[in-house]
């Protein structure tokens, strides 16, 4: 046996039981209201010898019986209990045993998947530091894989599970997450449906629906020329211009907004959504031309040339040869200029002040006062996030089908 060895899949499992055990702690808690405090150091004793247990079975030359996992799994579960005291997240058994039992289900499972994924090829002898590294970059791709999940799934789980509740329920265990059904489905929508009889969100909805879309179009009118101009024609100053593009993105947008306030003011353009689609399509439009760009940059010159022969005047090949070639970086310049503007909060907040004109991020802002529950505020937010989650899944698809378009001839 090899020191090195069994300290690397010792650590292992440590690593994975303690993990494992706080996030499955803290959404039994959001989930059931009851304060769960995870035993970490059961969970990473546990964890550690159920990796032991597992390499120890899989470097056992000729080992029959049931498979290494099945081993580990249950030195997982036994050493978990024996060491939390028949306890492992603190609570009693008779509390929640339904939702504890799932838990415990799911972190024996969890931390038995873990090891078994990270430490297949692990063994107690000598191993070559190719095999040592292999296990290192799963380690590594397990915990990221983990840690952005829960970045991104625990406050969206917040949201959503926040915006379902009552006022009272909040007040009475602000913890407590779970979902009410004998509310009905009008009990539970009801912050919704107050949104949009009481806070005037559907006309929020509206407006940046429509600067969204309008941005994009500007930009692409703009940035489409431009880009291609900067990547085909020859003109003086072209390769400074085409590596100056981004440097608007070195002023940051809080010191334009004071300047801008006081021009707009002056013009009468503050307060209006006319002044909204000058600034966003002036900071969309340097980063579509660098995108655009590059893109035009790699399609086969030979082709606008053959147009060009044909009789097309320039107008023409852009938009009969580049253009529908261009199709995937134009639908990614697209989604990325609508995200922008769909999100963008600090002009909208400067420049706007009557409420019939608000965007969707100053409105769901407006709400953030005393006088508005907290599930409306989340519910706002909701509305914000998810039309972008649906527009970006939805566009994926075509992302891809382009990207893959014509790449195989027949």
């Amino acid at each position: 046996m090899r020191p090195a060895s069994i300290l690397l899949t010792a650590v292992t499992g440590l690593l994975w039981g303690v993990m494992a055990m706080v996030v499955i702690g803290v959404t039994l808690t959001l989930i059931t209201g009851e304060v769960a405090l995870p035993q970490a150091t059961a969970a990473g004793l546990a964890g550690l010898l159920g990796a032991l247990v597992f390499v120890w079975r899989c470097s056992a030359a000729g080992a029959g019986g049931a498979p290494a996992w099945a081993y580990s799994a249950v030195v997982v579960f036994l050493v978990l209990m024996i060491a939390s005291f028949a306890a492992p997240f603190t609570l009693p058994l008779s509390v929640v045993p339904v939702w504890q039992g799932l838990a415990l289900i799911v972190f024996v499972a969890g931390v038995t998947a873990a090891i078994r994924l990270c430490l297949r090829d692990a063994r107690f002898g000598p191993m070559s530091r190719y095999e040592r590294e292999v296990i290192y970059i799963r380690i590594a791709k397990g915990i990221g894989f983990v840690v952005f999940t829960i970045i991104v799934a625990l406050p969206f789980y917040v949201m959503v599970m926040t915006s379902l509740k009552s006022q009272q329920a909040l007040l009475a265990n602000p913890l407590d997450l779970s979902i009410d059904f004998s509310q009905g489905l009008s009990g539970l929508t009801r912050s919704y449906v107050e949104l949009f009889t009481q806070f005037n969100f559907g006309r929020y909805l509206m407006v940046s629906a429509f600067v969204s879309v309008a941005t994009v179009v500007l930009t692409l009118l703009l940035s489409v020329p431009g880009a291609y101009a900067v990547s085909r024609l020859r003109f003086p100053g072209q390769a400074l211009l085409a590596r100056s593009v981004l440097l608007i993105y070195m002023v940051p947008a809080i010191v334009l907004v004071i300047p801008l306030y006081a021009v707009f003011s002056q013009l009468g353009l503050r307060n209006t959504l006319t002044g909204l689609l000058i600034v966003y399509p002036a900071t969309t439009i340097p980063v579509a031309l660098y995108m655009l760009q590059g893109y035009f940059r790699g399609l086969p010159a030979e082709l606008e040339e053959a147009g060009l022969m044909d009789g097309l005047s320039r107008i023409g090949v852009i938009l009969k040869i580049t253009l529908p070639l261009s199709l995937p970086a134009l639908a990614s310049v697209s989604l990325y200029v609508f995200m922008i503007a769909w999100n963008e909060f600090l002009f909208a907040f400067m420049f706007l002040d009557d409420p019939d004109i608000f965007t969707l991020s100053r409105g769901v802002v407006s709400l953030n006062s005393s006088e508005v529950p907290r599930q409306h505020l989340m519910a706002g937010a909701v509305i914000a996030t998810v039309p972008v989650l649906v527009i970006f899944l939805w566009f994926e698809r075509f992302l891809v089908q382009g990207l893959t378009a014509g790449s195989v001839k027949g």
